[in-house]
């Protein structure tokens, strides 16, 4: 018997879960009972504190409140309500775990968000999600459509207090062009566990944007495939994490079609006792996906001590017909000879610390087409630099 074998042997004798050995074989389902309860040692939760989601994931957290959504649309869209009879839902993708499942067979309505065939946006259009309320708990379903050669930007904004899951759908035409800034700025005591599904036709180009701010615990987990060959998927994340929060973005890319395209970068800082942040990675490129282009990058800047960041990237690849793969990650605190170079030319150690931050999340800052958006998150960064006396 092999080493690796009887690693697993010993495993299995003690209980323990072993994940599955490719990222082919992930399981998806509607149905909530198809899910085991988890425990915290499978693969998917590891990371995650259990005990921090408030039943979202045994069946116990049952609906007590609900959302309420404020929409400022350009005028070319159409958002409708719609009941969960509605064929088009699903369409992006299936729950792939317990949360995601509960959410999906929870909600009362759904809403559609659709972008007109061969229409142009003629300004960003806003959905603002408030939570249900401290001490309650929400479960919905947001779906975003993009007809063919359509072009818009689109801004999620998630605020307020309470429990929140759901699953948010991206069904990207042949030839669109979507933008989606999907920012969580939620109040100290708000739990919001989101599957997102984004799903491109051929040719599509989606820029997809994840920014973490708030919360008690947030758990963001954006799924891409492509339906036709030609998509274009660019990834981005920025996460500032405080004393005692908890923030999870667990990426996977199925590249499942040939000659498509995937870009992702995830950026995140942490601050403060028991600031903790997750990442996670999974790029899949499939014996069928010749010609596939595709990179990931993540990088964690840790400002105190007492902070944590978890990072975890995996590639894999069943063909050798490819024009490009490859990942990276990298966690560290302050680069002493950035300090050194800026402190050298009279720059006070505060100023300079606040400089070398800002310099950090640039990259990710001047790609969010959103001016607006923008300024709201350099604001914000000021703020929780302030907060820490960087």
């Amino acid at each position: 018997m092999s080493v690796t074998e009887n690693n697993v042997a010993e495993s299995l004798r003690e209980g323990a879960v072993i994940p599955a050995a490719s990222r082919a074989e992930r399981f998806t389902s509607y149905d909530v009972a198809a899910f085991e309860v988890p425990g915290g040692r499978e693969e998917n939760w590891r990371f995650t504190p259990m005990k921090r989601l408030r039943g979202l994931h045994d069946g116990s957290a049952v609906a007590s409140g609900e959302i309420t959504l404020e929409t400022e649309a350009a005028p070319e869209l159409k958002i409708e309500t719609v009941g969960r009879d509605d064929a088009r839902l699903g369409e992006a993708g299936v729950p792939s775990d317990r949360i995601a499942a509960q959410a999906y067979s929870s909600f009362a309505n759904a809403t559609i968000v659709t972008v007109p065939k061969e229409t142009e946006a003629s300004k960003p259009s806003l959905l603002r999600i408030h939570g249900p309320g401290e001490g309650k708990v929400a479960y919905g379903h947001l779906q975003v459509r993009a007809e063919a050669f359509a072009n818009a930007v689109i801004v999620l904004d998630h605020v307020g207090s309470g429990t929140y899951a759901d699953n948010v759908e991206f069904v990207i035409g042949d030839s669109a062009k979507i933008t989606v800034v999907s920012v969580q700025d939620w109040a100290d005591d708000a739990v919001h566990v989101s599957e997102q599904h984004l799903r491109l036709g051929r040719d599509a180009t989606l820029k997809h944007t994840v920014v973490t701010l708030g919360g008690d615990l947030v758990r963001v987990s954006p799924t891409a495939t492509f339906a036709d060959k030609g998509g274009d998927v660019e990834m981005l994340g920025l996460y500032f994490a405080d004393a005692g929060q908890h923030q999870e973005h667990r990426l996977f890319v199925d590249h499942a079609v040939a000659n498509c395209k995937s870009n992702v970068m995830y950026k995140g800082a942490l601050q403060g006792d028991d600031a903790h942040t997750v990442w996670i990675g999974d790029v899949l490129i499939r014996a069928a996906a010749e010609a596939t282009d595709t990179y990931e990058l993540n990088r964690n800047l840790v400002l105190t001590p007492g902070a944590r960041a978890d990072s975890v990237p995996n590639l894999e690849i069943e063909t050798g017909e490819i024009e490009g793969a490859g990942h990276a990650s990298a966690t560290g605190r302050f680069d002493d000879e950035q300090l050194f170079y800026l402190q050298s030319r009279g720059i006070g150690e505060e100023a300079a610390r606040r400089l070398v931050v800002r310099g950090f999340f640039h990259e990710i800052l001047a790609r969010i087409g959103v001016p607006e958006v923008r300024e709201r998150l350099e604001a914000a960064i000021e703020a929780e630099l302030e907060a820490v006396g960087a």
